[in-house]
């Protein structure tokens, strides 16, 4: 089983920086690859929409309304995404979820998905 666990939600005033991490790890397998980590987010009433993506190459996705001022990186070694978001505006307000797509083994028994976190709140105040 694959978890993946987001942090570093928060409220912020306009024109402020935040730092999201996204960890992913597994339970009751003995080797985890994780591929794509992407970051979402849906704010009340919306749906929810692609922020930014990561490959493990590190080949890198962004939506057009974050370009520029939002940044996602990752750490191959510790499984974690991290999206750091400058220059917030209050339309950015929203629960920020995390994915990865992962393969994983207990064994010789593959199993292959894509695994989400609950989310952090994201708020900016104008």
């Amino acid at each position: 089983q694959v978890q993946v666990v987001e942090s570093g939600g928060g409220l912020v005033q306009a024109g402020g920086s935040l730092r999201l991490s996204c960890a992913a790890s597994g339970s009751a397998v003995t080797s985890l690859y994780i591929n794509d980590m992407g970051w979402y987010r849906q704010a009340p009433g919306k749906q929810r929409e692609l922020v930014a993506e990561i490959g493990s190459d590190g080949k890198t996705t962004y939506a057009e309304s974050v370009k520029g001022r939002f940044t996602i990186s990752r750490d191959n070694a510790k499984n974690t995404a991290y999206l750091q978001m400058n220059s917030l505006k209050p339309e950015d307000t929203a629960v920020y979820l995390c994915n990865a797509d992962y393969r994983s083994y207990f064994g010789e028994h593959l199993s292959v998905g894509r695994a989400w976190g609950q989310g952090t709140q994201v708020t900016v105040s104008s």
